[in-house]
């Protein structure tokens, strides 16, 4: 959207997306047709069209655990991460940091109205003796667990994109203007080089440097995913996701990239203003990145 506004396609337009992973259903793939003598399988939507690779017909999880071993990426480092994540998330809402990011949904009921307003995701009782009780993913062994990545979460997240003269025209302050934006691929199983890689392809797009970015947000699809993102930049922790990231907050897929957005806008209009850079991985292979100047709040 970003190139068709600059284009001259569109002067407007909302960019989005939802997922309501705990009401994903399971798919019977042949009732439509009918079904011969014999046993079926149901097939859990969530896993089959969000989870899996179409490639390779493998577990994201499962990806992300291999070339997270191949990387040297151990279970205490997710660990160690998650639990920033948590922390992070938890002083945000109890300091109100992220009310201005989250719409309320009034949800009625034969009790009365009960209006959700505060993420129910990140774990206040989250600890590193906690997270390295739980079993590994792929077995026993396996360095990725249900503590040190996203669990199943539901959400939606908007923004609005508009050109400059249609903010004018309509009497409306952009909260940020983006700068530059990129999409990268890499071979489908490395899904945690990614981000960085299209951090790096928006800074030469935008003339930057890292040093020039105030902020980061990189979306932590598995604890390895940030782990690798942060290494390979050569970042400094304290400049990226400082209110938690998915692993507390969640990654409803559809959802993720505009809540990384919009918690990055809302965050630099709170510090003042200053550059920000999101990242973001797919399943496939693709990584993509924006980078985005606000003026102050």
């Amino acid at each position: 959207i970003d190139q068709q506004v600059r284009a001259g396609d569109l002067d407007v337009a909302v960019a989005g997306g939802m997922e309501s992973m705990s009401a994903a259903p399971y798919l019977l793939k042949q009732a439509r047709f009918g079904y011969r003598m014999g046993d079926a399988k149901a097939l859990d939507a969530m896993v089959h069209d969000g989870l899996t690779n179409p490639f390779t017909g493998k577990q994201m999880f499962v990806e992300a655990t291999e070339v997270g071993d191949e990387l040297e990426i151990t279970r205490p480092d997710m660990d160690r991460f998650a639990l920033r994540s948590h922390e992070l998330a938890i002083e945000a809402t109890d300091e109100g940091r992220l009310s201005e990011e989250i719409a309320p949904v009034t949800i009625e009921s034969r009790k009365g109205e009960t209006v959700v307003e505060v993420d129910e995701a990140p774990r206040r009782e989250s600890s590193l003796e906690a997270l390295s009780k739980l079993p590994g993913l792929t077995g026993k062994e396996g360095s990725h667990t249900a503590g040190n990545a996203p669990g199943v979460n539901d959400g939606a997240g908007a923004l609005v994109l508009a050109s400059d003269e249609w903010a004018s025209r309509n009497g409306r302050q952009p909260l940020a203007t983006i700068v530059a934006q990129a999409a990268v691929a890499d071979d489908f199983p490395y899904l945690a080089r990614t981000p960085a890689n299209a951090t790096r392809a928006a800074l030469e797009k935008a003339g930057l440097t890292l040093e020039d970015i105030d902020l980061f947000e990189i979306n932590e699809a598995f604890a390895s995913v940030a782990i690798n993102s942060l290494r390979m930049l050569g970042l400094d922790e304290s400049k990226v996701n400082v209110n938690g990231g998915a692993i507390a907050l969640g990654h409803p897929i559809g959802a993720s990239g505009a809540r990384i957005l919009g918690a990055l806008v809302h965050e630099l209009r709170r510090r003042g203003g200053g550059l920000g850079c999101a990242a973001i991985c797919s399943g496939g292979g693709q990584g993509d990145a924006v980078i985005l100047e606000v003026n102050g709040g």
